[in-house]
């Protein structure tokens, strides 16, 4: 991908991965099929952070790690920091999971482990407030997602909530133009089954459902994958054309 000058907005999107097997899956497929381009960024791999103006927007996705978890993982605190800026400036985001909890902590919100690890294909409600929301507005009132996570949050200081869940009641929440998804929808049974592999996703999977619980949730993962998928592609492409601006002739 071309770099644009500094000062210079491109239509492409910066995504920001922190595991290899967390990339934005079904999101990076409806990007291609609308010819908007990407610049990835491994950043659990010491890949540096270009300059966010130079970007329409940012996705971030998930990981193993806590968002604060800085000692461990110090490359969390310039990402936060990228973050806090890009998202206060106006600039569209997308983040899930990790991706998720990073938005919340650099808006200031407190990110710490939860009652208990939500792991399984869950259903999902809609807020009140995502019937008026441009993005979350057309999505079904109650859904499946794949949930995978052990880590909450609290809800940032202006940001409106989009959708909960029974175990957690933060799924998703808004602010300004930056988007926060704690739920995945994007992933079918194959990117399900390497998951399986991350050592912290592997345990929680069996604190929560057995030393067998893998299979089990990969067919979970297998039989809803259509419909997931096809409701991620639909809801990123309303992110993309009434948030960030963009339509299917960007190149």
């Amino acid at each position: 991908m071309a770099r644009p000058a500094i000062g210079e907005t491109s239509n492409a999107l910066l995504v920001l991965q922190h595991i290899s097997c967390e990339p934005p899956a079904a999101y990076e497929d409806e990007l291609r099929a609308w010819g908007i381009g990407v610049h990835r960024v491994e950043i659990d791999e010491g890949e540096p952070l270009p300059d966010w103006r130079e970007f329409a927007g940012i996705v971030a996705m998930g990981g193993p790690m806590g968002a604060y978890e800085d000692e461990r993982w110090p490359w969390l605190t310039a990402e936060k920091q990228l973050i806090a800026e890009a998202v206060n400036d106006g600039r569209a985001y997308w983040g899930v999971c990790l991706g998720a909890q990073l938005l919340a902590a650099s808006l200031g919100a407190r990110v710490y482990p939860g009652p208990a690890a939500e792991v399984g294909v869950l259903p999902v409600e809609l807020t009140r407030a995502a019937l008026d929301d441009p993005v979350f507005a057309e999505l079904p009132a109650r859904f499946d997602a794949l949930q995978w996570h052990a880590d909450t949050f609290d809800l940032p200081d202006g940001a409106v909530q989009l959708a909960r869940s029974d175990a957690y009641e933060l799924q998703a929440f808004v602010f300004k133009r930056a988007y926060a998804l704690q739920f995945h929808i994007e992933i079918d049974a194959a990117r399900a089954t390497e998951w399986g592999g991350v050592p912290a996703y592997a345990q929680s999977l069996r604190d929560l459902l057995g030393a067998d619980g893998l299979p089990t949730l990969v067919e979970h993962v297998r039989r809803s994958e259509r419909e997931s998928i096809d409701l991620a592609r639909r809801l990123f492409a309303r992110w993309l054309e009434r948030v960030v601006g963009l339509d299917a002739a960007s190149d």
